[in-house]
């Protein structure tokens, strides 16, 4: 939001540099935004050519920020199942080593550091270099045991039999839609509605 609003403010600064009906201003913008595009700042330069291409439609500049826009808007498209693909492939892999670690220890690792390297060469990361984010618990921490004679007993359990494992997206907060969409895990099994369940208490201390 930051960067089109920046955008936006430099599309402002041209319209109030130039007179609304300079001819020239369509082709400024145009240049304003590939400058912006090539300094690195892509979403700035898309804003522009977004409302250059509203604005300014039956113009070169116009047209050809539409043909730029249908380019950018592919790309993205693109780059968003990639990332996805990215994303799925490395959860599996995780999934996959701590059933592994889980079938020979009976429980979950307390960090994913653990999985390597006798289950996996290093810990992926996100295409975006941001970690996947894991939590092991105890599914049922405290359980009633009742004896021969009725008699009930607290029982306190401390291996960790369940665990969330989460991707935040590319923005690395929760919510968010395409590229910063969620990807939410429990015990293996993907989280449809998009919320964790809540990890019962109390946890044991290690």
């Amino acid at each position: 939001m930051r960067s089109r609003a920046l955008a936006l403010a430099a599309l402002l600064l041209l319209a109030v540099a130039c007179d609304s009906e300079d001819p020239r201003l369509p082709d400024r913008l145009y240049e304003e935004s590939k400058a912006l595009a090539g300094k690195g700042k892509a979403d700035e330069g898309k804003a522009i050519l977004e409302k250059l291409a509203e604005k300014y439609r039956d113009t070169d500049a116009g047209r050809r920020a539409v043909k730029d826009l249908f380019i950018i808007n592919t790309n993205m498209k693109e780059d968003q199942q990639r990332e996805g693909q990215q994303v799925s492939g490395s959860l599996k892999r995780i999934a996959d080593a701590l059933a592994r670690y889980k079938a020979k220890r009976n429980e979950y690792p307390f960090t994913l550091a653990e999985l390597v390297p006798e289950y996996l060469d290093q810990v992926p990361e996100t295409p975006w270099n941001h970690p996947f984010l894991y939590r092991p618990y105890v599914a049922n921490p405290v359980e009633e045991v009742r004896d021969r004679r009725g008699n009930i007993t607290q029982h306190f359990n401390t291996r960790l039999d369940a665990y969330h494992l989460v991707c935040l997206g590319r923005d690395l907060a929760p919510g968010g839609l395409d590229a910063g969409a969620d990807v939410m895990i429990k015990d293996g099994e993907v989280i449809g509605n998009g919320m964790l369940p809540v990890i019962p208490g109390p946890q044991p201390v290690r």
